[in-house]
């Protein structure tokens, strides 16, 4: 039985990864800036969507990402959003990583600087 990878795909389905946001650095928001990082890890198949949402800067920002194969036959994506650092302190703007597959419904992440501890 030759375990083909058409074979792995009718086997594995869709599997919806799991977002991880990472806020943006202290040191990095002394320097002005606030990058983003939007992590999407163990999805399948490859044709996962994943970029960002951002409301409260003038209309939406997308940033997209290729997909990165795993040794386990999943996916992984990255992606960054950089803001200034006053977008962000003064939560002014509300950003979603989102991962979307056709027309399935989305998987999405929400972060805004107000649930980031600001000591």
């Amino acid at each position: 039985f030759v375990f083909s990878s058409e074979t792995f795909q009718w086997f594995m389905g869709r599997v919806e990864p799991a977002l991880t946001v990472l806020p943006p650095s202290r040191s990095e928001l002394a320097q002005g800036k606030a990058t983003l990082m939007c992590l999407a890890n163990k999805g399948f198949p490859s044709d996962w969507s994943v970029s960002w949402k951002v409301s409260g800067i003038g209309g939406a920002v997308e940033q997209r990402s290729p997909a990165l194969p795993r040794k386990d036959g999943l996916y992984s994506w990255s992606v960054g959003l950089t803001l200034t650092a006053q977008q962000w302190r003064e939560g002014a703007v509300a950003v979603s990583c989102e991962a979307r597959q056709g027309s399935q419904s989305p998987v999405s992440h929400t972060l805004s600087a107000l649930q980031c501890s600001q000591d």
